[in-house]
């Protein structure tokens, strides 16, 4: 746990571009250092607090940017481009920071956001618990109030980036007699926070976002529970912008690999003037539904943008569908354009010492399904389909 100094207040209008620097200039340089070692990406967090970035999506009024989701995703997309850990790390931290801006009501946690913001704190979250078979919308560990503060113990298989966060949004139970459904959010910081680390981070992929156990003791202030239910919140605010913002980051690897494949293709072209590669084919059939991902994440910020507060519209049937089917098929995407700019460049995808190598473009991708797993998430829809009207 660590705070920073207070950085400079996020100018909106210039997020992107700014996050694309810092993914060109301090991201992607480290991206294979963080990887190989499993490290947590601190150069790529610095630079952005250093820029007030961790605090886009803070209302101007509590000192942060005011910057809209659209701008952040274009610059989730860059460091996907650069370092999908960086990336995602990221977009992790703006998905709690988006909980805490849409449904931190209480006093307590509004001054913690204008706090974040002058401080550029880093959020982590802590959803999933032993005994839940990966069940989000559950819990076993409750929540105990007493005289105006809160006790909370979680065994938590997965909190990303823990140990370099400020501050941990925990799920619980309301209270010891609640049913496992009954859940609410708390804000879990230091001093009350105690992290107790449970295994070791060696993945396949996102190796950076050091993805580690942990047993999460907290107390706090009881003003520090947010007052609406978890079930609203996720459905409003947290699952919908996991979707966006996930979909960003894996559209930022994609978007790597087309570019790697086509300056193959166009190396190979150079090499034989007047003919046309034999792969310049499957590239123009790879952009083609690269493009289909570019519009499919451009038209889903635009419906929960569209949707704004309305709570209505954000219940509806229709809404969770369809930002449900954004992370089905943005996840499966990634994988297949990753695979075919990979036929394209063959045995230079394929070996770890080239300028084309998409090893980590490909082993990152492969997660992509597993965040939230796939078919939790279809059998979800199957169940909302039996019961959809024309919306």
């Amino acid at each position: 746990m660590h705070t920073s100094n207070v950085a400079p207040m996020t100018r909106a209008g210039d997020v992107a571009a700014r996050m694309t620097a810092i993914a060109d200039e301090v991201a992607g340089p480290a991206a294979a250092d963080v990887d190989d070692r499993a490290r947590f990406p601190t150069e790529t967090i610095e630079a952005l607090k250093a820029e007030g970035l961790l605090a886009a999506l803070v209302p101007v009024e509590f000192g942060g940017g005011g910057a809209s989701l659209e701008e952040v995703s274009q610059g989730l997309v860059s460091l996907g481009r650069r370092c999908a850990s960086s990336a995602m790390v990221v977009a992790m931290h703006h998905i709690q920071v988006a909980c805490l801006v849409r449904h931190g009501r209480s006093e307590a946690l509004q001054n913690y956001l204008q706090e974040l913001a002058g401080h550029q704190y880093l959020l982590a979250s802590a959803t999933t618990e032993v005994g839940t078979g990966g069940d989000v919308r559950s819990s076993v560990c409750a929540l105990e109030v007493t005289d105006g503060h809160f006790r909370l113990e979680k065994q938590a298989p997965v909190i990303s980036y823990a140990d370099d966060s400020d501050a941990v949004l925990v799920t619980a139970r309301r209270t010891a007699d609640s049913p496992e459904s009954d859940q609410v959010i708390v804000l879990c910081r230091p001093p009350g926070l105690e992290l107790e680390q449970v295994g070791e981070w060696n993945a396949l992929g996102f190796r950076g976002t050091c993805s580690t156990g942990f047993v999460l003791r907290a107390t706090g202030d009881a003003d520090e529970v947010f007052p609406e239910s978890y079930a609203d919140i996720s459905t409003h605010t947290m699952l919908p912008m996991a979707h966006l913002m996930w979909s960003s980051v894996w559209l930022g690897i994609a978007s790597d690999a087309v570019d790697l494949a086509r300056r193959f293709v166009q190396r190979e072209a150079r090499r034989k003037p007047g003919t046309t590669p034999p792969a310049a084919l499957r590239l123009a059939e790879v952009t083609v539904v690269h493009q289909q991902f570019v519009d499919m994440v451009q038209s889903s910020l635009a419906r929960f943008a569209a949707a704004g507060t309305d709570a209505d519209r954000l219940s509806s049937i229709g809404f969770g569908v369809g930002m449900n089917a954004l992370k089905v098929s943005s996840s499966t995407l990634v994988v297949d354009i990753v695979r075919e700019c990979m036929l394209i460049c063959g045995l230079a995808s394929y070996r770890l010492d080239t300028p084309f190598s998409l090893g980590r473009h490909l082993r990152d991708a492969m997660g992509a399904s597993l965040m939230v797993n796939n078919d939790r998430i279809m059998a979800n829809n199957a169940q909302m389909l039996l019961v959809l009207r024309g919306e």
